[in-house]
């Protein structure tokens, strides 16, 4: 969970929530949130994968994916705003939940924990900023590379002789969805460099080396 929103707080905080909070199974497809709708509650996820996704004119739009040491419904604790988003379990999830005034006295009385949010807020702005730039010029490789190592990162796991499996449901539409483009322009991007590397079958995306991802990321890097 290193560089998660719980990897990232102070011990203490992590006990207060733990005593705060309960635990709870999801199974997959149920909705941790809905968009659109008020609800104080704050999830922290232990097990499991969480999609984040909108519905603008009747079309998906992914936001995020989700895994062990991320926090839901942060934002709606800071500002008592409506759910800007859904949050779908795309796989068995095990999640800590508590209330959000609840949530907001631990980090009150924990210090430093209020900047931790601020991290992962930081860090979620970063990633948006991310795939909007790469439209800026329309640079498609670009972007599903990025979702891809992110993915690899939060969820993947080793594989002998390198390269990573990610054991979640996403299909190319999914990917397309997230990324910003169609299904074909992902099936494209995937017949060929540096994708060659990258299959997307049923329940699981094999990434086998993702450093030739990050070299793209690197090349075409507006900085």
């Amino acid at each position: 969970m290193a560089g998660t929103f719980w990897e990232r707080l102070p011990e203490r905080a992590r006990g207060a929530l733990r005593e705060a909070g309960s635990y709870s199974l999801v199974r997959p497809g149920t909705f941790l949130m809905r968009e659109h709708t008020r609800s104080s509650q704050v999830c922290v996820l232990f097990a499991g994968a969480v999609k984040v996704w909108v519905d603008r004119a009747g079309e998906v739009v992914i936001l995020d994916v989700l895994g062990p040491g991320d926090v839901l419904g942060e934002l709606e604790a800071a500002d008592g705003g409506v759910r800007y988003a859904n949050a779908e379990a795309l796989t068995a999830v095990e999640a800590l939940g508590l209330p959000a005034d609840r949530f907001r006295a631990v980090l009150d009385s924990c210090a430093g924990s209020v900047w931790t949010v601020a991290e992962v807020l930081a860090d979620r702005l970063r990633a948006a900023d991310d795939l909007q730039t790469g439209h800026f010029p329309d640079d498609p490789a670009r972007r599903l590379a990025a979702r891809l190592l992110r993915l690899a990162d939060r969820l993947g796991t080793d594989l002998p002789g390198g390269g990573v499996v990610i054991r979640v449901p996403l299909c190319q539409q999914d990917l397309g969805r997230w990324s910003g483009m169609g299904r074909r322009k992902v099936a494209q991007l995937l017949a060929g460099e540096p994708f060659r590397g990258v299959a997307v079958t049923r329940n699981v995306i094999t990434v086998r080396s993702p450093a030739d991802l990050r070299r793209l990321l690197d090349e075409t890097d507006p900085a």
